[in-house]
C-alpha cells in the first residue's frame, strides 16, 4: 500500500513483509528524504530496524536493540525523519556530503537517565573487513576479531587504549562516528550479540552521571569504497594535522634511557649511556632522560642527589650533538608535600563530586597522587610556565609527555567544559596544553587531537612476538592510529620494554628494527651493542635505512597536512577493492609507493609476502613482481627485510 502525505519529495510505503494467523508479523515503511534518491525504510520484526537506501540498493541495517514503539515515522521541517517511543526520540537527518557520499546523521537529543539504547550493525565476519576503533593491547587487525562487553569508550589505561577514536571503517566503504556527547558503551561479539558491534548511550561512570538526560548521535557514511569513505570522513570529522614533527627526530635514533635502566637513572648513567652511543659509531636525535629524575614526583625539578648539575649535563651533552628531552607525567604524588600543597590550594587537582583528589597511577600506591586538572586554563598556564623553566634554567630542548588517560583521575571528576562530555575532554586539554611545546613534543594518547602537529606514541610493547602486546601489535597498532587520522606514530622502544624480566632476544631486537624502518621515528633503549658485532652491524645498516628514506617520509609527513592521507596506511590502501590485502595485518605502506612485509614471526627465516595491483621492485634483489601476486616462502634471513618499492619510485 502506498499513502500519499502532499509533498513529492515524501513517500510512505507500508507493507506486510510476513502473515500469520495473528495478522502482520512484519511491517516495513519506507520513506525518501527530500531532494536525493536515499530512502529509510523501517522494518518492525522481533526487533525494530531501520534501513537506508539508495534506490534500490541496501546501504546498511541497524538494530534499534532495545527501542520499542508503535508509533510511525514522521516528517521534520528540515527534510529529515522522527520517530519516538514516547520518552525518546530519533530523528534521522541527510546531511550535506560531495558527489558520491551518503551522510546521515542519528540523534537522540534525550535519552532518559536509566536507560541504555544501543543500536547495532552486524559485523558479517568472513565477507567484511572493519578498521579504526580503538588502539588495544592485544590488537587484532582487521578488528572484526575484537570482543567487548558493555565496554565504556574512553581514552584508558585498560587495554592500553591511548587513542580511542569513536570511528570505525569497512571495506564496503561504510564508516560509523559516534560523536564526543553520547555516554558511549560498545558490545563487539559479546554474548548474545555475536557478529555485531553495537553502540550505546549510558549515563554511568565513567561519564557524567549527574546529568538529568544524556544524547546519543552518530554519523554513518557510505561512499564507493574504503579509501573514499575514509577521505570524506578525514575532511569531514576527523580533520588533518596542521604541521608536522621535527625532521631529525625522524631521520636519526630517539635513545631513551626507560627500557634499559627503567628507574635507575642519574647523571652518571646519562653520561655512559651517551658515550656508548657515540662510541659504537650511531647517529643521533636525542637523548630522553626518563623516569626518576624529579625530586619527588610532580616537582619538576631534578633531584640534586642523582643530578648535581643538570645544566652542565646538559650542555656537556650538547657539545657530544644530543639533544636532550625529559620524562613529564601529569601527577603529584601526595609526598611530595610542598607542590602538592600549591596545587591543591589554588585548586589545580582534578577532584571528584566530594572533594577528594586522591587518585593511583604506576608510581603511587591507591590514593596517594593526584591528577592536575587540564580542563582549566589556570593549570594549563601554570603546568607549561613550570616546563619552560626547565627548559630555560636546566637546558631541556623538549619532553615526552605520559599518561593523559582519563582512567587515572579520580572516580566522578569534576572537570570543567562541556558536561555531555566528561571525561574526554581531560584527555584533550592535555594533549592541547602540551602541544605547544613544539615539534620535538611527544604523547601517548589522544581525544580529538588530530590536527596537532606532533609524535603520538604507541603505548608500551612487551618484549614479545605474538598478539600478547608483542611485535605484530606494533604493525596493527601503527594501522590503527594512521586510520583514525593520527599518522604521525613514534614507535614504542624497538625490542619492546623488557617488562616482566623479560628482555628482547638478539632475534626479536633486530625484527623489531627492520618493522621500524619504514615506520616515522627510531627510538632506541635496549642497545644492540648488549648483544654481538653481528647486532651493530646490522642495526648500522637498518638504521641507514631509515635515514636514508627520511625525505621521502617527510614528503608523506607533508602530504598528510595538505589531504589528511594515512602517512602508513594498510596495503589495501593502494588496492581498496582487493580483498587479500583488506584482510592483510603483517605488512603495511609507506605513502604510497613502498610495501614492508617484515618477519614478525620467531625462528623464520622466510614468510609468504602479497603484493596488490602494481609493478613493484624488490628492494633487495631488484627482481620486479606484477600484482597481484604472492611470493611463498619469500627468503628473509636474520639480516633482510623484505620490502618493494613501486616500479618508477625514485628516492629523492
Amino acid at each position: 500500500m502506498q499513502f500519499g502525505y502532499g509533498s513529492a519529495a515524501l513517500l510512505l510505503a507500508v507493507c506486510c513483509l510476513w502473515t500469520t494467523g495473528q495478522g502482520c508479523k512484519t511491517i516495513e515503511q519506507r520513506f525518501k528524504f527530500d531532494n536525493s534518491d536515499i530512502y529509510l525504510r523501517l522494518r518492525r520484526g522481533d526487533k525494530l530496524q531501520y534501513e537506508l537506501m539508495k534506490g534500490s540498493k541496501l546501504l546498511q541495517t541497524v538494530t534499534l536493540d532495545n527501542f520499542v514503539t508503535s508509533s510511525d515515522l514522521e516528517a521534520t521541517s528540515t527534510g529529515g525523519f522522527k520517530l519516538s517511543d514516547g520518552s525518546t526520540t530519533i530523528e534521522f537527518s541527510l546531511l550535506p556530503s560531495s558527489s558520491g557520499v551518503t551522510h546521515v546523521r542519528v540523534a537522540r537529543d534525550q535519552v532518559v537517565k536509566g536507560t541504555q539504547p544501543r543500536d547495532c550493525v552486524m559485523l558479517n565476519k568472513g565477507r567484511v573487513h572493519w578498521f579504526g576503533g580503538s588502539e588495544q593491547k592485544q590488537h587484532y587487525w582487521p578488528v572484526e576479531r575484537q570482543q567487548y562487553s558493555n565496554f565504556s569508550y574512553v581514552p584508558k589505561e585498560l587495554g592500553n587504549m591511548g587513542v580511542a577514536e569513536r570511528y570505525w571503517l569497512n571495506s564496503e566503504g561504510f564508516f560509523l562516528f559516534v560523536d564526543n556527547t553520547t555516554p558511549l558503551f560498545i558490545d563487539q561479539n559479546a554474548p548474545g550479540l555475536e557478529d555485531q558491534l553495537c553502540i550505546s548511550a549510558f549515563s554511568a561512570l565513567p561519564y557524567d552521571t549527574r546529568l538529568s538526560s544524556s544524547k546519543f548521535s552518530y554519523q554513518l557514511g557510505f561512499a564507493k569504497d574504503a579509501k573514499a569513505a575514509h577521505m570524506y570522513a578525514v575532511k569531514t570529522l576527523l580533520g588533518k594535522p596542521t604541521g608536522y614533527p621535527d625532521e631529525r627526530m625522524v631521520q636519526h635514533p630517539v635513545w631513551s634511557t626507560w627500557a634499559l635502566y627503567k628507574a635507575e637513572v642519574s647523571d652518571v648513567v646519562v653520561r655512559d649511556f651517551a658515550k656508548q652511543i657515540l662510541d659504537n659509531g650511531f647517529e643521533n636525535s636525542q637523548l630522553e632522560i626518563d623516569d626518576d629524575w624529579e625530586d619527588c614526583y610532580g616537582a619538576l625539578t631534578f633531584r640534586k642527589e642523582k643530578f648535581p648539575d643538570a645544566k652542565k649535563l646538559t650542555d656537556d651533552l650538547k657539545a657530544l650533538g644530543f639533544r636532550v628531552t625529559l620524562w613529564i607525567h601529569p601527577f603529584i604524588n601526595n609526598n611530595c608535600t610542598a607542590i602538592y600543597k600549591t596545587a591543591k590550594d589554588q585548586g589545580y587537582l582534578v577532584v571528584d563530586h566530594a572533594g577528594s583528589a586522591d587518585t593511583q597511577w604506576w608510581n603511587s600506591k591507591p590514593k596517594d597522587a593526584a591528577y592536575l586538572d587540564f580542563t582549566k586554563p589556570a593549570v594549563q598556564e601554570w603546568f607549561s610556565t613550570r616546563l619552560k623553566r626547565l627548559q630555560t634554567e636546566d637546558g631541556i630542548d623538549s619532553f615526552k609527555f605520559d599518561a593523559g588517560e582519563t582512567s587515572w583521575v579520580p572516580t566522578d571528576p569534576v572537570l570543567q567544559g562541556d558536561a555531555y562530555q566528561t571525561p574526554l575532554q581531560i584527555s584533550t586539554d592535555y594533549v592541547r596544553t602540551v602541544a605547544a611545546f613544539g615539534d620535538m613534543v611527544e604523547v601517548r594518547s589522544g581525544q580529538s587531537t588530530q590536527d596537532l602537529p606532533i609524535f603520538v606514541r604507541i603505548v608500551d610493547k612487551d618484549s614479545e612476538w605474538g598478539w600478547n602486546n608483542g611485535l605484530v601489535t606494533l604493525i596493527t597498532s601503527l594501522l590503527q592510529m594512521n586510520m583514525n587520522g593520527y599518522p604521525f606514530v613514534l614507535p614504542d622502544m624497538i625490542g619492546g620494554n623488557g617488562y616482566n624480566g623479560k628482555p628482547p632476544t638478539k632475534e626479536l631486537f633486530l625484527r623489531w628494527l627492520q618493522a621500524n624502518v619504514f615506520m616515522p621515528s627510531l627510538q632506541f633503549s635496549f642497545v644492540p651493542w648488549n648483544f654481538d658485532s653481528e647486532t651493530i652491524a646490522i642495526s648500522k645498516n637498518f638504521t641507514k635505512m631509515h635515514s636514508d628514506y627520511t625525505p621521502y617520509i617527510m614528503k608523506m609527513f607533508k602530504r598528510a597536512t595538505e589531504t589528511g592521507e594515512p602517512v602508513n596506511a594498510p596495503l589495501w590502501w593502494i588496492a581498496p577493492d582487493d580483498v587479500v590485502a583488506q584482510s592483510i595485518y603483517d605488512e603495511f605502506l609507506l605513502g604510497d609507493d613502498i610495501i614492508a612485509a617484515p618477519v614478525i614471526v620467531e625462528n623464520a627465516r622466510n614468510r609468504d609476502i602479497y603484493l596488490p595491483e602494481g609493478e613493484w621492485t624488490d628492494g633487495n634483489t631488484a627482481t620486479v613482481y606484477k600484482g597481484p601476486v604472492w611470493l611463498m616462502e619469500y627468503s628473509a634471513p636474520l639480516n633482510t627485510l623484505p620490502h618493494f618499492v613501486r616500479v618508477g619510485f625514485k628516492l629523492e
